[in-house]
């Protein structure tokens, strides 16, 4: 989401690149261009400009460093003070109690109800905790039975009453069904409109009142832009909430919203979603956001993805294989589905440092490893097993059964034997890379 913001400030700093010292003059060039990217990002005016003037005063009042150069000290500055504005410090959700209420807000199509979901997910998967969702939308004919179905696929019991108008009244015997079962956690759904009105704030402040939640959170749709900040404003004024969800965060989207919500609300930034999938919720972290904006990826939280999916026994299962030879089709296309676990490919790629520069013009889809599943896919389970028995005809059937063509297997087949000699040698040399060979 943050491309367009990352490559305007990147450039702004280039200002700086190979000057001998920081003057008034490039400072002042420089800090010019980084308000202008915030606010083609749809940041605010008074924002942006109260943040490029921190920015200038910090770099002024510097002595940069003799060996370190004026545009890596001003990138260390903008990191620091882009980490300030999202928030500085990550903030846990609340979930103390028994069990403990969140109770989550916004707007109609905000996405609070697949983000109930994926945070009863969050919190059962990595933090252990017996969950129950409640049904408290009962206005959008389509909301509870939406409720029950993503319920149903992360396995999370769905309280609701489908007779009952009164929310405030399902929630309540929602706390009540939550104790005898003893549920950890009860997060409650509720209803949105498509604009904010004081029947809608009068609910919501009711529900707050009566059932006391240890955590109030606001479900923001982050492509709304500078209307995300507005609506924020006006739900904590009336309710006062805990923390703001950033929905969509994987959209093309310019990311005023992410910048300055947290500044004008004063509020936590606690979720962001980037992705469809239940599992695709990430706890937010401004210095790991500042990062990525500024084009220096996010390699903890590429590295905590990777250990969610990753499996000591069958990391060992693969590894001998490797040493002996045997690593085959089907080891490559498990390995290739934990990584697609993930998140999106395009999101992973922005996590490694310099990727996104590199990668600009490159389209990279989360389909990118079809091609790849459907030649495996046409392979008998004895092919899958032994890779060097694919002769000529059984290439060809496979092409045919895959609908790719015979020179696309070849490629495949190609890369597929290079990966595997690269990791014999890796496993030989305990995972360092191969020294290579000068000609």
């Amino acid at each position: 989401m943050f491309e367009g913001i990352s490559t305007k400030i990147e450039k702004a700093l280039q200002t700086l690149r190979g000057k001998g010292r920081i003057t008034d003059i490039n400072v002042a060039e420089t800090v010019k261009e980084i308000r202008k990217a915030l606010l083609d990002a749809d940041v605010s005016y008074p924002i942006a400009k109260e943040f490029t003037d921190r920015v200038k005063s910090e770099a002024m009042g510097r002595n940069v460093i003799q060996s370190v150069e004026p545009g890596q000290m001003m990138v260390k500055i903008v990191h620091e003070e882009l980490t300030k504005l999202m928030g500085g410090d990550t903030s846990d959700i609340n979930i103390k109690g028994q069990p403990a209420v969140i109770l989550i807000a916004g707007l109609q199509g905000s996405g609070k109800t697949t983000f109930s979901a994926k945070l009863a997910n969050y919190l059962k998967t990595r933090r252990n905790k017996n969950v129950m969702l409640v049904a408290g939308d009962v206005y959008r004919p389509a909301a509870i039975s939406q409720l029950q179905t993503l319920g149903g696929q992360i396995n999370v019991p769905v309280y609701a009453e489908l007779e009952n108008k009164n929310p405030v009244a399902i929630a309540e015997n929602a706390i009540k069904d939550a104790k005898l079962k003893h549920v950890d956690v009860l997060i409650v759904d509720t209803a949105g409109r498509l604009a904010v009105d004081e029947q809608m704030m009068d609910e919501i402040a009711s529900l707050k009142k009566h059932l006391q939640p240890q955590e109030t959170l606001f479900v923001v749709d982050s492509m709304t832009g500078q209307d995300a900040v507005n609506t924020a404003k006006a739900f904590n004024d009336r309710i006062d909430f805990d923390g703001v969800v950033l929905t969509k965060l994987d959209g093309d989207t310019r990311g005023g919203a992410a910048l300055t919500i947290r500044y004008t609300v004063q509020k936590p930034i606690k979720f962001v979603g980037i992705g469809e999938k239940m599992d695709a919720l990430d706890v937010f972290h401004p210095d790991r956001m500042a990062s990525r904006i500024l084009g220096m990826g996010d390699v903890v939280s590429l590295v905590e993805r990777a250990q969610q999916q990753y499996d000591e026994e069958e990391a060992r299962r693969i590894q001998k294989k490797i040493i002996k030879n045997e690593y085959n089709f089907e080891d490559f296309l498990k390995q290739m589905q934990q990584i697609k676990k993930m998140g999106s490919v395009k999101d992973l790629m922005g996590m490694i440092p310099g990727m996104d520069k590199a990668m600009k013009n490159v389209e990279i889809g989360d389909d990118a490893f079809v091609p790849i599943e459907s030649i495996i896919g046409s392979m008998t389970p004895y092919e899958r097993r032994n890779p060097s028995c694919l002769n000529g005809s059984r290439k060809q059937r496979i092409a045919a059964g895959s609908g790719r063509s015979i020179q696309e297997v070849n490629r495949f087949l190609k890369q597929f034997d290079d990966t595997r000699k690269v990791m014999k040698m890796m496993s030989a040399n305990k995972g360092k890379l191969p020294k290579m060979r000068r000609h």
